[in-house]
């Protein structure tokens, strides 16, 4: 028998409480999916899901009867979020598929454990785990596949992709992140529906292509992603992985946490990147973000980078080029200081409100910046040379 190891968030506050009110004990209730396939990994477990036998509204009632916080967060699809001392928990009723049209499902509750495995993508997510004991249950031959770092399909993969598209991205996230080698006949599969991606909305293809993008084996699985034309139908404008390849290794040597944003960008021509930024409905910040890193960081210095892009979008700028890593480590590790003078004092050094205050605070701006950050009794000398000049220019105006 396959257990559970002993993992801190099996003793979360609250977690033993809410499993014996939904009868885990007698069967009722069980762990499942992530948290059991990255528990048996040894992981972090993040999301806590739990499946039940109850219907949803008995769950909604079990809860509140016990003083246990209940928001029907998907009653429809038959989850309620438990709201214990430690966070949310989704407790979800078994389903099995009545209908799916690529895009969605119309479910029905079941009491059989084997059919709600049957709905999910892979077999590593179709594990599940008794809260007391940590006994696993495995359906599908999901054990075997995780020791053996393969992602596969439950049953046959055209008919699991039929019933979601999205499942197409998911194939390769999780190959990205779990997978040593493809399931061959779930790659297939991929290959010969991937026009079926165009039938999603585009907010559902970023999300999935940006947790890709941060995985572990990214540039990995992008090539083989492309090398079987997954992404043409939807971003027919990555066409190598190359320069992600590249980034991934200036990422590594320097210390830095891959940003899947950054990625996408080492993925686009320069001229694509703002379109495919509002292709994807990426956020008006993420939008900017995009835009700036795809910019060259040409010669400046890495201090000045840091002061005008911020110490995001200067690490961005200098790990998408080929300067020093270096110089990448020195902008992360800095704070850029404030302008240490404001329009104010420039006002009671004699300039009149208006215009001419932000002109000449940029003036000094810059040259602070050009004299590598003085300290403010630089920055005074520099203010009173730049006003003395504003008011000559003025009176011979």
């Amino acid at each position: 028998m396959v257990t559970l190891p002993d993992a801190e968030w099996r003793d979360r506050a609250g977690l033993d409480r809410l499993a014996e009110v939904l009868g885990a004990g007698e069967g009722m209730a069980r762990f499942v999916g992530g948290a059991v396939r990255d528990a048996l990994l040894g992981i972090p477990v993040a999301d806590l899901d739990v499946a039940t036998r109850h219907a949803p509204a008995t769950v909604i009632d079990l809860l509140r009867r016990a003083g246990i916080k209940a928001v029907p967060t998907g009653i429809d699809h038959g989850t309620v979020t438990a709201v214990i001392e430690s966070g949310p928990v989704e407790v979800t009723t078994l389903r099995r598929d009545v209908s799916t049209d690529g895009r969605r499902a119309t479910v029905a509750f079941t009491d059989d454990w084997r059919e709600d495995a049957a709905r999910r993508d892979f077999t590593i997510n179709a594990l599940y785990a008794d809260p007391a004991t940590g006994e696993v249950f495995d359906y599908f031959g999901g054990l075997a596949d995780l020791e053996a770092r393969r992602i596969r399909f439950i049953g046959d993969p055209l008919q699991r992709i039929a019933e979601d598209h999205l499942r197409i991205l998911r194939f390769f996230r999780f190959l990205a992140r779990f997978g040593d080698a493809p399931d061959a006949a779930g790659l297939e599969a991929c290959a010969a529906r991937a026009n079926d991606l165009m039938a999603l909305s585009r907010e559902r293809i970023r999300d999935e292509l940006l947790k890709l993008l941060a995985a572990r084996d990214a540039v990995r699985v992008v090539r083989l992603m492309l090398d079987r034309g997954i992404l043409k139908p939807v971003l027919p404008e990555i066409v190598s992985a190359d320069r992600l390849e590249a980034l991934a290794s200036r990422e590594d040597a320097a210390g830095i946490t891959p940003a899947p944003l950054r990625r996408l960008v080492a993925l686009l021509p320069a001229e694509a990147v703002e379109e495919v930024g509002a292709r994807l409905k990426l956020s008006n910040a993420e939008r900017k973000r995009i835009v700036s890193a795809a910019q060259p960081a040409g010669d400046r210095g890495v201090y000045e980078l840091a002061y005008r892009l911020g110490t995001e979008g200067a690490v961005d700028r200098l790990l998408l080029s080929d300067r020093p890593v270096e110089e990448v480590c020195t902008a992360a590790a800095w704070s850029p200081p404030a302008l240490p003078i404001t329009g104010g004092a420039l006002v009671a050094r004699g300039l009149r409100r208006g215009p001419e205050v932000a002109r000449v605070l940029r003036e000094i701006e810059n040259r602070w910046i050009a004299e590598d950050f003085p300290d403010a009794a630089r920055v005074d000398v520099i203010a009173e040379e730049a006003v003395a000049q504003a008011l000559r220019s003025a009176s011979s105006a």
